[in-house]
């Protein structure tokens, strides 16, 4: 008999599915409403009111912040019925808080598990991020290569030319140098307002979205989640956490982490076999939003498993009662 206490990702991940869904269920009553706290918190209410169904003892290691920040769903959180495997949690409730307050694109709720002590703990701060699809050679681009560097030896290895790569990048004002360096190469860009874990994720499947490479700053959370995705999609993902202050390098020393320097490959943001769900909650280039009739309502959730490399789409259609 197998051991009770093993990680069974194929037997979790429906569970897991489930619980993305619950969150977008209520996220999605706040489309467009303008409230984007009330719609983070729906989201997390119903989150963490499915994963205390599952027979896991989870502890949330990515999370909506510490705990004297967040009351529910905040990092070191327990949940789960208690019974079953150790596991680590990495979620974002509401992965677009403002694309779902405006009733924009590409806003997801997400969540990723992996055995307990085998997802980076990264603390809530910046991550300078890379990424790009399976199917390239290792390490054929890098964090230490300028923009422009990137670019020219992903055209090489994808044997095509500058002017047919495209970059996603998220369009802050921190990105104005590294978005003119990427045009001067004739290189194209797709700027997106939020949701960098859509935007990295758009690298594994670059023959639909078009997007061949990821780069940029943004929350390192959410490289830990983009991380996972890549590990059941393929592709490589590098991230260095980026510090501003005192404060933000208190936090990571809290996390146990002492190089402040150092880079994070894609296997060691997440050492072991990781199952990943996302659903849409507005429409999506990776997966459609939510969609309500009078008497039901539709969800469309991507279920990733990295020891099998399976991605599965699911449509879940609920009568409303």
């Amino acid at each position: 008999m197998a051991d009770a206490q093993e990680f069974h990702d194929r037997m979790l991940s429906l569970g897991l599915a489930r619980v993305s869904e619950a969150a977008a269920h209520a996220s999605a009553r706040l489309i467009g409403r303008g409230d984007e706290k009330a719609a983070d918190q729906a989201a997390v209410n119903a989150m963490r009111d499915q994963l205390n169904l599952l027979d896991i003892k989870g502890t949330v290691v990515i999370g909506e912040g510490e705990r004297d920040e967040a009351p529910m769903l905040y990092i070191g959180e327990e949940v789960g019925t208690g019974q079953g495997p150790e596991v680590d949690i990495a979620l974002d409730p509401l992965e677009g808080t403002t694309l779902t307050a405006k009733d924009m694109p590409n806003a997801l709720t997400v969540i990723a598990m992996a055995p307990r002590g085998t997802l980076l703990h990264a603390p809530d701060v910046y991550m300078d991020k890379l990424a790009i699809g399976p199917g390239l050679p290792k390490n054929v681009v890098s964090l230490e290569m300028s923009p422009t560097e990137r670019v020219v030896e992903l055209a090489k290895a994808k044997k095509c030319k500058p002017t047919d790569i495209t970059v996603c990048v998220l369009e802050r004002p921190r990105h104005e140098e590294i978005v003119a360096e990427i045009r001067a190469t004739g290189a194209a860009i797709r700027l997106i307002t939020d949701g960098d874990v859509a935007g990295v994720i758009h690298c594994a499947e670059s023959e639909i979205t078009g997007i061949d490479m990821y780069m940029g700053s943004g929350g390192a959370p959410e490289g830990v989640l983009a991380a996972s995705a890549l590990k059941c999609m393929g592709g490589q993902i590098w991230g260095r956490l980026l510090f501003r202050n005192d404060d933000e390098r208190g936090r990571a020393a809290k996390a146990g982490i002492t190089d402040l320097n150092r880079i994070y490959a894609r296997d060691e943001m997440v050492r072991a076999d990781v199952i990943f769900a996302a659903t849409g909650v507005t429409n999506g280039s990776i997966v459609r939003g939510v969609k309500r009739e009078p008497n039901f309502i539709e969800t469309e959730t991507i279920l990733m498993r990295s020891k099998t490399g399976s991605v599965r789409r699911m449509i879940y259609r609920n009568p409303i009662k």
